[in-house]
């Protein structure tokens, strides 16, 4: 999968690329057009009737306005484009069968972005979901950054799944909520970095959320149990990321939760591994 990615990403890269260099010239070839114009509008403002029934059809003014807004949408289009190549390229990490050196807080911004389209507002009642990033002053974490990235992945898509399903259950009610109660049901994730001492570091993932019942939460990592509906979920993305945590980097994954009061996942991992497992 990281080398389809990454391979899917290096075929974007070139064509995007082209594209971006090449808005700066549109750009400014159009902008010498636009003054040609005006020069024109200028020292002939009174043109032949074919040039003047042109000029309405066309609605020239309307087009000098709007078309370097157009430029500059499509290079803003170009350039989000290009952030998304680097991100799965990050994510990917195809150097991921090797302990390597890396800033945590690039794999997670990674996967944030990936992962955007899930926090937006979807129009007229569903609001966007909150993303606090509380990042401490990290060292760089000796870790496999792929499969990292891949517990980023499957802990945060979970939080979102929380959220959005607590807002189902509130429903309507939203409408009749005091103001306070109201502040603390609209959906939120925290995302916290922190050093826990010299030897190791913490990523906490937050949500306020559905949050679960003891009997539930003390089976959520084991493989193939999940709550979510047929076809929605394999149970393996917790199981998975506490194998990669706990057997992989001989770190810690807990989770509490309460229920309606959300959850929070504790993954804390060695700044150096000492041992590498095959």
């Amino acid at each position: 999968l990281g080398q389809l990615v990454a391979g899917i990403a290096h075929e974007i890269n070139n064509p995007v690329n082209f594209i971006y260099g090449n808005v700066s010239y549109a750009s400014e070839y159009a902008k010498e057009l636009l003054s040609l114009v005006e020069l024109y509008q200028e020292h002939y403002p009174d043109p032949v009737p074919p040039i003047q029934e042109e000029i309405e059809a066309v609605e020239l003014d309307y087009l000098l306005e709007d078309f370097p807004k157009v430029l500059k949408s499509i290079r803003g289009g170009a350039d989000r484009i290009r952030q998304i190549v680097v991100s799965l390229r990050n994510f990917s990490r195809l150097d991921e069968a090797e302990v390597k050196a890396v800033d945590i807080h690039s794999g997670i911004e990674s996967t944030l972005l990936i992962l955007q389209n899930r926090f937006k507002a979807k129009p007229p009642s569903i609001p966007a979901i909150e993303l606090v990033k509380e990042y401490g002053e990290l060292p760089k974490i000796e870790c496999y950054a792929g499969q990292m990235n891949q517990v980023f992945m499957n802990i945060i898509s979970n939080a979102i799944d929380a959220v959005e399903e607590k807002r189902r259950q509130l429903g309507s009610r939203t409408d009749v909520l005091p103001d306070e109660e109201l502040s603390e049901a609209k959906p939120r994730i925290i995302i916290r970095t922190s050093v826990v001492d010299e030897n190791a570091i913490a990523i906490e993932i937050i949500d306020n959320g559905a949050g679960m019942s003891e009997s539930v939460r003390t089976k959520i990592f084991d493989p193939f149990f999940t709550t979510k509906p047929v076809g929605s979920g394999t149970g393996l993305g917790l199981s998975i990321s506490y194998q990669v945590v706990v057997e992989k980097h001989k770190g810690q994954l807990d989770c509490f939760s309460e229920v309606a009061e959300g959850s929070e996942f504790v993954i804390a991992i060695p700044i150096k591994q000492l041992t590498i497992n095959n």
